[in-house]
């Protein structure tokens, strides 16, 4: 089977691919995800991006937990966020692969 444009053509469709990904890593930059532990009591905020962006603490769970177990969830919400986050980029991406995964294109 002969790959109909040759070796050129598929370059230059990997290179409108990439700029496609680029394009939605872009819109996504400032997409926010959240995610919540301990019963709802903590809360992290990230962009798709990867950056924490907030985290708010129920100021009642750290005076009764105690600042140890906050901070687990705190941990536990920011990781969570993150992986929802990530899901995202990448469902996105597929949306401009159609799933593939290739060799050299920067997901």
């Amino acid at each position: 089977m002969q790959f109909r444009g040759g070796m050129n053509e598929l370059v230059r469709q990997a290179a409108r691919m990439q700029r496609k990904i680029d394009q939605v890593k872009a819109g996504l930059k400032d997409h926010e995800i959240s995610a919540t532990a301990a019963g709802d009591k903590v809360s992290a905020t990230v962009s798709c991006e990867g950056k924490l962006r907030k985290v708010s603490i129920d100021p009642e769970f750290l005076e009764s937990e105690g600042l140890e177990l906050a901070l687990d969830a705190v941990v536990a919400a920011t990781n969570s966020a993150l992986e929802q986050a990530d899901k995202h980029v990448e469902a996105e991406i597929a949306k401009v692969t159609g799933g593939l995964k290739i060799p050299g294109l920067q997901t």
